[in-house]
């Protein structure tokens, strides 16, 4: 089987429901061409992170917490607001753990943007993947397209909430990348507190410019992309996965 053709089988087994017919002629398929991702001027920027699996520190949550904290969230404290970014812990087969932060990948060809019916899941064309809370009908297609279970459904009115992040019962949300930081020139939260902590794990960048900091390491290292064999091209990347 192709890389292509597992990628499409894949869309359409998650998918299926979207075919649903709503009227005479018409399907969640022709409502989804609403918000196409935005077109990438030539020469553009994408933004995207690596994460040094050989830095990331077993039971080190700072980048977790800095994330809630930047977005408002619970922490997971209450049973129906899930994290944007979690740590998964994976042992190799000579019992050495190694911590693995997993957030929204940010792909460049986003199964959730394919599948969502408004066009409220939209792409930027510096690459984030986004949810426009105006649009999104919270079917939560989009939830069962994503193969990284990055994305969560907001079922509670939401109190607390930041000015930058908007939140609200009813839509579907995911880590963003701090957008609201990166259009003012920061980089995201939870690269921030990695640094702050010392381990240096995660370094954001322009991936589109072979001069950054991000682009080069890649060029130098064996990087990793979670599921590449869905041919999604994420944002974010792996060094010792």
């Amino acid at each position: 089987m192709s890389v292509d053709h597992g990628r499409r089988k894949f869309l359409w087994e998650s998918a299926a429901l979207a075919g649903v017919v709503l009227a005479p002629g018409i399907t969640l398929y022709d409502l989804a061409q609403g918000r196409a991702p935005e077109a990438a001027a030539p020469g553009t920027v994408r933004w995207g992170l690596l994460v040094d699996m050989n830095r990331c520190a077993a039971g080190c949550d700072a980048c977790v917490t800095a994330c809630d904290n930047e977005n408002g969230l619970s922490g997971g404290k209450a049973v129906t607001d899930a994290q944007w970014i979690r740590k998964i812990d994976l042992k190799d087969r000579r019992g050495q753990v190694r911590s693995l932060p997993m957030m929204c990948q940010h792909c460049a060809e986003p199964p959730c943007v394919d599948v969502c019916p408004t066009g409220a899941s939209f792409k930027r064309a510096d690459g984030i993947v986004l949810v426009d809370k105006h649009t999104c009908i919270g079917c939560r297609y989009c939830v069962l397209a994503c193969p990284y279970g990055a994305r969560s459904f907001v079922h509670e009115p939401v109190a607390n909430q930041k000015p930058d992040v908007p939140r609200g019962k009813g839509c579907v949300e995911s880590c963003t990348l701090c957008v609201h930081r990166i259009d003012r020139d920061r980089i995201p939260a939870c690269v921030e507190a990695c640094a702050a902590e010392g381990h240096q794990a995660l370094l954001f960048g322009d991936l589109n410019d072979p001069r950054s900091e991000i682009s080069q390491r890649i060029a130098a290292v064996a990087v990793t992309q979670v599921r590449a064999d869905l041919n999604l091209d994420t944002a974010v990347r792996y060094q010792g996965l």
